[in-house]
């Protein structure tokens, strides 16, 4: 699997989580391309992001290891209709790549068909009520296939050390919580 990842932020985009997955992938030495849909993103507390991308340029069937989407409400709703987003999840899903979402991010997912009701997933709690899954759990981070989700910022840790086992190994995603005193 390509040691690669997506991170898409749109206005409104949670920045603890971008900030927290873009980090420790760029720890494991993962080559993430932030795609924003502006120059520079406003997250929902105000803090600014400038991307390397304009989301327009990836194209719809450029491969990555892993797509992985931070939630925040405002940034979701901004990122849900994003036709070429959409079809990137779609392909890269088709190619057995990592399909992560955390928080309200899932919402993309589900409205999308990117995963079944049979897919086990998690979502920030008010999220659920949204999306009514089947196969809905509260556990931190889910992994069902190349499908990773998380709940919220309080699990943005732990959803990013699963993407790194899952696309690097087991070994970095450990030495990345010991760099960091991180349940030491």
């Amino acid at each position: 699997m390509e040691k690669s990842a997506l991170v898409p932020l749109a206005y409104g985009s949670e920045e603890m989580e971008a900030v927290i997955i873009i980090d420790l992938l760029r720890r494991a030495e993962v080559n993430v391309i932030i795609a924003g849909d502006n120059d520079i993103v406003t997250c929902s507390r105000g803090v600014k992001i400038v991307p390397d991308r304009p989301l327009t340029d990836i194209a719809e069937d450029e491969n990555f290891g892993a797509i992985v989407l931070p939630g925040g409400s405002r940034g979701v709703d901004g990122l849900i209709e994003d036709e070429n987003l959409i079809s990137l999840l779609k392909h890269n899903k088709s190619e057995g790549n990592l399909i992560c979402a955390i928080c309200a991010a899932p919402r993309i997912l589900v409205k999308h068909g990117i995963v079944s009701n049979e897919t086990k997933l998690t979502c920030f709690p008010d999220v659920y009520n949204e999306i009514n899954h089947d196969n809905y759990s509260e556990d931190d981070v889910v992994v069902d296939g190349n499908i990773i989700t998380s709940r919220g910022a309080g699990t943005a840790i732990d959803f990013a050390l699963k993407i790194i086992e899952l696309l690097v190994s087991k070994e970095k995603s450990d030495e990345i919580a010991k760099e960091i005193v991180y349940n030491c």
